[in-house]
């Protein structure tokens, strides 16, 4: 499929959902003014409370986790709301890998509530892809993202650049994932001071967020948050 048939696609689904009632993305029942119904809403795989600042793992207490402890990553905090779980799961794969963007609304106000727990930021730095990658995809899911409630005057979609094309994270078990991504970044921004949020849909073992933000460091931020839509659990074999 083309880029450009993809695109007319998807703008005609933006059109159905303006003209037509709004139905849950996920049950197909009525739900007034918004994409997820308040039951599904409430269904969705919402991490508890206490869960660790630096990861979103779930901790007791909500203190650090044992992995943060031992190896403390380069970015301060993670804000994610949500479990990398179903049905959440299967939304973003069908949002990222069928190209469906009308499902970019309703993900995007998740993300937005994760992001509200935020102190606030001088720069927001999307996640990039390889422009080879982005050229297949046809969109950077996280810019899309992040365009209908972002600060525009503090989003850089040019912030951040990936040298490498490397292998999909997904693809390579958890211990080989942050060798595969070292030195894949570069930053052309003099960051000096600057508090920064880097964002991504999926958090795993947050290798690519960890290289991100030493990136970030090296070109001098002063400090470096993630917000993240959803965040891989150890059991769930991500």
């Amino acid at each position: 499929m083309s880029n450009l048939h993809r695109h007319l696609i998807n703008i005609r689904s933006f059109i159905e959902q303006a003209l037509l009632p709004q139905v849950c993305v996920l049950c197909g029942a009525s739900s007034a003014n918004s994409s997820i119904c308040n039951g599904c809403h409430a269904d969705l795989p919402w991490l508890p409370q206490a869960r660790c600042p630096r990861c979103a793992l779930p901790t007791p207490q909500g203190t650090l986790c044992g992995q943060c402890l031992r190896s403390p990553p380069a970015f301060e905090r993670t804000l994610c709301q949500l479990a990398y779980a179903f049905p959440l799961d299967a939304l973003i794969q069908r949002y990222k890998y069928q190209h469906r963007l009308a499902l970019a609304g309703p993900l995007a106000q998740l993300l937005r509530g994760a992001a509200l727990q935020s102190a606030g930021v001088d720069l927001i730095l999307p996640a990039p892809l390889h422009p080879r990658r982005l050229r297949e995809r046809g969109f950077n899911q996280v810019l899309e993202l992040l365009r209908p409630w972002a600060d525009r005057g503090a989003l850089r979609r040019d912030g951040i650049t990936r040298q490498r094309d490397d292998a999909h994270q997904a693809a390579l078990p958890w211990q080989q994932r942050a060798k595969n991504v070292k030195g894949t970044f570069a930053c052309p921004l003099d960051l000096r001071g600057q508090k920064i949020a880097i964002v991504d849909d999926v958090m795993t073992t947050g290798a690519t967020l960890n290289e991100l933000a030493r990136t970030l460091k090296q070109a001098g931020a002063g400090e470096v948050e993630c917000w993240v839509l959803a965040r891989a659990l150890p059991h769930a074999g991500r």
